[in-house]
């Protein structure tokens, strides 16, 4: 790999972090409206979970912009996305469309996509 391909990758690298942390953090602005939705899609004990679950993506985010302790800031993410994609995100079952399911399902999944590409880094550098 060059330097530049270095450069580029770990610039990638903290976007998608800093994304998914800064996205986390929204949670915690209104985070009874976010137990409030984690209930409604039927998530067990959503007042512990939710904040949870925001903490740990949050913490996860920083982990990959940061590159610390890679392996498990990657699988953490793509382990969350990968159940809250289809969970809470399930537009397909959505009386009036779920637009804005369609759109976060969407934005998630590219999200796990960047993720899986950075978890498999991570198990090839170390």
């Amino acid at each position: 790999m060059t330097d530049d391909d270095r450069s580029l990758s770990s610039l990638g690298r903290i976007a998608l972090g800093l994304g998914l942390a800064l996205q986390a953090t929204e949670d915690f602005r209104d985070m009874e409206d976010t137990v409030e939705y984690a209930e409604s899609a039927g998530v067990p004990m959503p007042e512990t979970l939710a904040p949870l679950a925001s903490g740990s993506m949050v913490a996860a985010g920083l982990g990959i912009a940061l590159w610390r302790l890679p392996r498990l800031a990657t699988g953490a993410a793509a382990g969350f996305l990968a159940v809250v994609t289809p969970t809470m995100h399930d537009f397909w079952n959505a009386e009036d469309g779920g637009s804005g399911d369609r759109l976060a399902f969407f934005g998630n999944l590219a999200m796990l996509g960047g993720v899986l590409v950075f978890l498999r880094e991570a198990w090839r550098r170390d």
